[in-house]
């Protein structure tokens, strides 16, 4: 039952999310744009002090169930994984924790977001990544989709739909997209979830977190007969079934190793020393965790050290059809000083904020915004007119920011 919980809250989560860089309307944000808003790493930066106890303390209680439900690119990497779990029966085994790698890449992403080399930065952050994916490569054939509903629908006297403009709004945020896309697809063809638990900064915070979690599984070592099922459907790697331990800092709370014990032995509860373990083995277990709290005390702290410091905008060109007038390559002037969206603010707000989630960029009724192709600030929205202006009562981009890098209090202010 608790398997089935968790998969269908990762299911609808996953979906809403998706839907979010999907719907060009701006429709579902209205409703269910909080979803973006609970991400660890966007709720950090926009200083969300209560979301961010909120998942510290979920985690605490429950282990990475972050990871497993709430996190778009965790329950996509999921999905591959369980496609190739289909071909491929008891595939995974477990592997000893990379902490040197796990905790270095932790302190290169803060020291990067700390000197404002945020474009790089931000390639491993696991909610801008999904959003990269899904507006790059899901929504065009979302709308390919939705101008085929159009044509039949036309065709029928029905105005039910309405075509968009397919186009290519930066080609270097296409190509990050596509390596990102099948870089993890790879990884979690074959080793489920090596990103999680190798690269991402959030879940190597997390993961320090949850290996203090109250309620967590637990392996009873009288019951357990060493088959080692459960660690060849562990897509985390982290159940040692020989030993019967299962490192906590790497588990997701998938919940798929109890599915899979036919003996029972493990189960969801609050870990503690049962009757039948040694009093050494007791002493050994503590001992890790002293000697794992030494070694991610300072990587845990420095993680507050996330507020970023993010570059300056500049446009891109784009082509547009004149009409009745000869057609003109339209480019972009060099300007001087960019042009930011509004509600940026001021160029610091918006440089210690903005995560290039590309969610703005989707929802931009005009076309309006899209993404910088500019080295020092990749990926980062830009504003542009060579499609459209920005509408004087829409403030799309500001409702669905969720870091608040955009930030609007009213349409007067915008207009001021």
């Amino acid at each position: 039952m608790l398997r089935t919980i968790r998969l269908t809250a990762a299911i609808v989560c996953f979906t809403l999310i998706t839907l979010l860089f999907l719907d060009f309307t701006g429709t579902l944000h209205t409703w269910f744009g909080w979803l973006a808003k609970i991400q660890f790493l966007p709720a950090l930066l926009a200083l969300n002090i209560g979301v961010v106890l909120f998942l510290v303390v979920l985690t605490f209680l429950f282990g990475r169930v972050y990871c497993s439900v709430i996190c778009p690119l965790g329950v996509f990497q999921d999905i591959i994984s369980w496609v190739s779990g289909k071909q491929k029966k008891n595939h995974f085994r477990y592997s000893p924790a990379m902490k040197w790698l796990r905790y270095g890449v932790l302190g290169v992403f803060i020291i990067m977001m700390v000197a404002g080399l945020n474009f790089l930065a931000i390639l491993i952050a696991p909610y801008s990544a999904y959003g990269r994916i899904a507006s790059s490569l899901f929504a065009p054939v979302w709308q390919w989709g939705n101008n085929l509903l159009a044509y039949f629908a036309e065709r029928m006297d029905s105005y039910a739909f309405y075509e968009v403009d397919v186009w290519m709004k930066s080609l270097s945020t296409l190509l990050i997209a596509v390596v990102t896309f099948i870089v993890l697809g790879v990884l979690a063809w074959r080793n489920g979830r090596t990103y999680c638990n190798t690269i991402c900064p959030v879940g190597t915070v997390l993961g320090f977190i949850s290996k203090y979690a109250i309620f967590k599984p637990v392996i009873d070592a009288s019951k357990c007969n060493g088959c080692g099922l459960c660690a060849r459907n562990c897509k985390a790697s982290c159940i040692h079934s020989k030993k019967h331990e299962i490192d906590y800092s790497r588990c997701v709370a998938c919940m798929d190793c109890l599915d899979k014990c036919k003996r029972g032995a493990i189960k969801y509860t609050r870990r503690t020393a049962t009757k039948d373990t040694s009093v050494a083995e007791t002493v050994k277990a503590h001992s890790v965790t002293a000697e794992q709290v030494d070694n991610a005390r300072r990587s845990f702290l420095s993680a507050s050290a996330i507020f970023a410091t993010i570059s300056v905008l500049k446009a891109q060109e784009k082509k547009v059809d004149g009409g009745l007038a000869a057609i003109e390559d339209k480019k972009i002037p060099s300007r001087e000083n960019p042009i930011y969206p509004p509600g940026a603010l001021s160029a610091r707000n918006f440089a210690q904020h903005c995560t290039a989630c590309q969610l703005c960029v989707s929802v931009c009724p005009n076309q309006v915004l899209r993404p910088s192709d500019n080295l020092m600030t990749l990926m980062q929205p830009e504003m542009s007119y060579e499609r459209g202006y920005c509408r004087p009562e829409c403030a799309k981009c500001a409702e669905v920011c969720p870091t608040d890098a955009i930030h609007l209090t009213s349409l007067a202010e915008k207009s001021a």
